[in-house]
């Protein structure tokens, strides 16, 4: 069985990993949680560019771009692990 890496699902993991980063420039870990009954397991170490962006409210440092070092997305359920279509270009497009 092929696990569809949904617009969704790639949303909640740069939502997470944007958090787990913070305003860092290098982020090395494991993101685990659930998603629509699905385990989720992304492992990574990226690196992380930033540039600043200019608000009414003043200027912010956020991230421009992730460089993958190395990462795995694993997806499971009771049944046991099964294949995705996970791509980190997408996820680096979630951003």
């Amino acid at each position: 069985m092929m696990y569809s890496v949904s617009t969704e699902l790639y949303l909640e993991v740069a939502s997470r990993l944007r958090d787990a980063i913070g305003d860092g420039s290098y982020f090395s870990g494991t993101l685990t949680f659930d998603f629509g009954g699905v385990a989720c397991r992304l492992t990574a170490s990226v690196i992380v560019y930033r540039s600043q962006t200019r608000y009414p409210e003043g200027d912010r440092d956020e991230i421009a771009d992730l460089v993958p070092v190395w990462w795995e997305f694993h997806t499971s359920d009771d049944g046991g692990e099964f294949l995705n279509d996970f791509s980190f270009s997408e996820l680096r497009s979630s951003l």
